[in-house]
């Protein structure tokens, strides 16, 4: 089973979940701007990615400014706080699959979380190829 959470207003996690279900499987979406975080199940996403909230920390198109969580003396217990309050703090898609669990940006980072690869040629929204016609994947 593979599980995203997923916005789908973002381009990279549209991309990913189109990968995803081109690869032969239909994912677990999890919109989690409409279903919010736990403070648990971001700890385990994190901890699985091997990130800490600052790295998981979206600092693009979200109120992290605002909020005054760029500034490198707020500590990772405030932006976790942050996160939970405001949902749109985590970058985003984070796939899990029996592979792994990974921040999946760029797109192309979610294909060793496959079982099997898309067919060829496989193309992002904005044209950009990810894998060629032969199945193999583009640098």
């Amino acid at each position: 089973m593979i599980v995203i959470h997923h916005n789908p207003d973002c381009g990279t996690s549209r991309n990913v979940l189109g990968i995803i279900r081109k690869s032969g499987t239909e994912p677990v979406v999890i919109d989690y701007l409409a279903e919010g975080w736990t403070r648990p199940q971001l700890l385990a996403l994190f901890a699985a990615c091997g990130l800490t909230p600052r790295q998981a920390l979206r600092v693009s198109k979200s109120p992290a400014a605002e909020l005054g969580l760029l500034d490198e003396g707020v500590g990772d217990e405030a932006i976790l706080a942050a996160m939970l309050r405001h949902p749109v703090l985590v970058n985003r898609p984070i796939v899990a699959s029996p592979r792994g669990v990974r921040l999946c940006r760029p797109s192309e980072t979610v294909l060793p979380l496959l079982d099997r690869l898309p067919p060829g040629p496989l193309y992002k929204e904005d044209g950009q190829m990810i894998l060629n016609e032969k199945g193999e994947i583009l640098d």
